[in-house]
């Protein structure tokens, strides 16, 4: 790193700040990345956990990811499909499914996974966990790696006369790749009506319940939409996302049980566990080896900046960017976000 020259400071290392970094570091551009977290993945973060198969990473954010199709404005030039293509070649992402039950009804009704299918995309998993893939953008083979440093909470970016700065630390420019109320937070007011993001956006809230059993006693199902139920919006097996076959089940609760308990998210471990043999087979929950919660306080944006792939104030150099950058929030939203700021910012800077 130059001492005539600061770094992109890119705060925040989901997969849209680390697709950022990988295109900077690719350009010859110094960056820097911060992140809260212990570790990479933002809301592709899973958690190692014991299993009758084994340790594996359960998914506990995102629950898989889609390519778009060709000549889709949310992939210009297909840039995400050659990087999936990259990693299935390389064994770190599979296609998982195209096809997802539904289960109707509350589970006092009886409910259960009874064939009814949604059919759509492949969605995509990775062996290892999604947030792999997250690890493979800042250090993929025969490249740069990209460091972060972990542990950072970030507690102001400032716009001065001789260029922005983060907690005091000059930056050729700053990235904040993160949601839209955590980026206003930390940006002067004027700097984030520029760029159009605010506190008061909306975002819903999940709390994921994951589980684990001796062995499996759920019908044969990938992942299931649950509609009409007050607690749960969708299920996935977690084992068969991986493709390792571990049995563990990972649960979504609603909005406004997120809401409610994210205070607390074990509070609803209980009922979501009980709920959850009722709703796939019509009989009682076998009690798990073990149960646990994870909260997401914003896990998906409600309010979409639809025909712009990043925000970037030219007048500061400071850019925002992440899955609220496209007509629709999704992994390779957030991927195409990242990397298109980084490709714009590395074209500046670079030289």
């Amino acid at each position: 790193m130059s001492a005539q020259r600061p770094p992109v400071v890119v705060v925040g290392a989901g997969i849209a700040g680390a697709a950022c970094a990988r295109a900077l570091t690719d350009a010859g551009v110094p960056v820097r990345v911060l992140d809260r977290g212990r570790r990479p993945g933002g809301r592709m973060s899973g958690r190692r956990v014991e299993t009758s198969a084994g340790v594996r990473v359960a998914d506990l954010g995102a629950s898989y990811f889609t390519v778009p199709g060709d000549g889709s404005p949310d992939d210009p030039g297909g840039a995400f499909a050659a990087q999936v293509a990259d990693w299935e070649a390389r064994g770190l992402a599979h296609r998982w499914t195209d096809t997802l039950a539904v289960v109707t009804g509350r589970a006092a009704d009886g409910a259960r996974v009874d064939g009814t299918t949604s059919t759509g995309p492949w969605r995509w998993g990775a062996r290892a966990g999604l947030r792999s893939l997250v690890d493979d953008l800042l250090a993929p083979p025969g490249r740069p790696e990209v460091r972060v440093e972990g542990s950072t909470d970030v507690e102001a970016v400032e716009a001065g006369p001789a260029g922005p700065s983060v907690d005091g630390q000059p930056a050729a420019a700053v990235v904040l790749a993160m949601p839209d109320p955590q980026a206003a937070d930390l940006l002067p007011r004027m700097v984030a009506t520029r760029l159009d993001v605010s506190a008061r956006w909306n975002y819903r809230p999940a709390i994921a319940v994951y589980a684990a059993w001796p062995q499996r006693w759920w019908p044969g199902f990938d992942a299931a939409f649950v509609n009409d139920s007050d607690l749960l919006t969708f299920l996935a097996d977690d084992g068969a996302r991986r493709g390792d076959g571990a049995p563990v089940l990972v649960a979504h609760t609603a909005p406004d049980v997120s809401a409610e308990h994210l205070d607390d998210p074990a509070a609803v471990v209980a009922g979501v566990v009980a709920e959850l043999g009722p709703l796939l087979t019509g009989r009682p929950t076998p009690v798990p080896s073990w149960n646990r919660a994870h909260r997401w306080s914003l896990a998906q944006p409600l309010r979409q900046h639809p025909d712009d792939l990043f925000g970037l104030d030219a007048a500061t150099g400071i850019a925002v960017c992440g899955d609220s950058w496209g007509r629709t929030s999704k992994v390779s939203t957030a991927w195409v976000s990242g990397t298109a700021l980084g490709r714009r910012l590395g074209e500046q800077l670079a030289g």
